[in-house]
């Protein structure tokens, strides 16, 4: 069996990661996404990007997409103990998700790659949704982005000796976006990180990451919570603060919208904010966002990584 000759289209969300409290474990899928199509060549790279990333196209084996279909095409030959060949590779990407800015653009990128490389080889199916979360998490070093990316709607993962796992919930809520024009390297914003943190902070984050989830799936149950239990859930003291001096204009911000009420938090590792709110709210308020913030309002994404067939339309992977 060799490879095909069609190609393959992935459509894969922003997503938000820690959402407060929750650092490292939970996720939020986004509406707002990449387009990835990759087709087989008899050699060589070729990459055509439009948006976010296009000074990027000229990297070739060095692009993150295309390295991780490679990883992923020797994993999955690994799996079903075969030995073809690595094929010719062609890319075209319409991003939109913002580059360096706490929206997952990176986990974005490997999902894309990972969903890409598992539909076009013709042994794709061994490597199934386990082992596509943990050839993920090794790619991206944690599984709170590439979680949500590949499942949709709001997750918690967790890693085991054996491996991460994810727990995935339905959500339906409206959240508005404030992103910058500054960047920020998610290397840069975990090495702001103390080594150690308090007893009583800890305490307090892994009460709020608790009632985080409880508020946020409140309705789902049948029962709505107080927007005051939203905005106590959403409290920090194990990041936000230490990153606060590489992203002054976000701090000042997420410090804004909470003294107005408003659910704010810095959205992964910033410096994107994320509001649990509408748009429509946020303006009522009369509040002052200030200039040089790009306001997106966004609902959840219910369905993570989807495999875009040509010949049978949307397909769940």
């Amino acid at each position: 069996m060799g490879w095909g000759s069609e190609p393959v289209r992935v459509r894969v969300p922003a997503t938000s990661a820690n959402l407060g409290p929750g650092f490292d474990s939970l996720g939020l899928a986004l509406t707002l996404y990449d387009e990835v199509e990759v087709a087989i060549t008899p050699q060589g790279v070729a990459i055509e990007i439009s948006g976010e990333g296009i000074e990027l196209a000229g990297r070739g084996e060095g692009h993150l997409i295309i390295k991780v279909i490679r990883r992923t095409f020797d994993a999955i030959n690994a799996a079903a103990e075969v030995a073809l060949e690595q094929p010719g590779l062609r890319l075209s990407c319409v991003n939109r998700i913002p580059h360096s800015r706490g929206l997952g653009s990176s986990s974005a990128a490997i999902v894309a790659g990972l969903t890409a490389a598992r539909a076009l080889h013709p042994y794709g199916d061994v490597l199934d949704d386990q082992a596509a979360l943990t050839l993920a998490t090794e790619i991206e070093g944690h599984p709170d982005n590439v979680a949500p990316c590949l499942a949709g709607g709001l997750t918690i993962a967790w890693t085991r000796p054996d491996g991460p796992r994810l727990v995935r919930l339905e959500l339906e809520t409206e959240v508005v976006a404030f992103i910058p024009d500054q960047r920020l390297a998610t290397e840069q914003a975990r090495g702001l990180l103390p080594e150690f943190v308090s007893h009583r902070d800890a305490a307090a984050n892994a009460a709020r990451a608790a009632l985080l989830i409880a508020a946020l799936t409140s309705g789902a149950a049948g029962r709505d919570l107080s927007p005051e239990v939203l905005l106590d859930a959403t409290e920090d003291r194990l990041h936000q603060s230490y990153r606060a001096p590489a992203m002054p204009g976000s701090a000042a911000l997420v410090d804004r919208l909470r003294g107005a009420g408003v659910p704010a938090v810095i959205s992964g590792a910033g410096p994107t904010v994320l509001a649990f709110t509408t748009a429509s709210q946020v303006d009522s308020m009369d509040l002052e966002v200030g200039n040089g913030w790009h306001k997106h309002p966004l609902n959840v994404d219910p369905q993570g990584a989807r495999l875009q067939l040509p010949w049978s339309g949307d397909t769940r992977l």
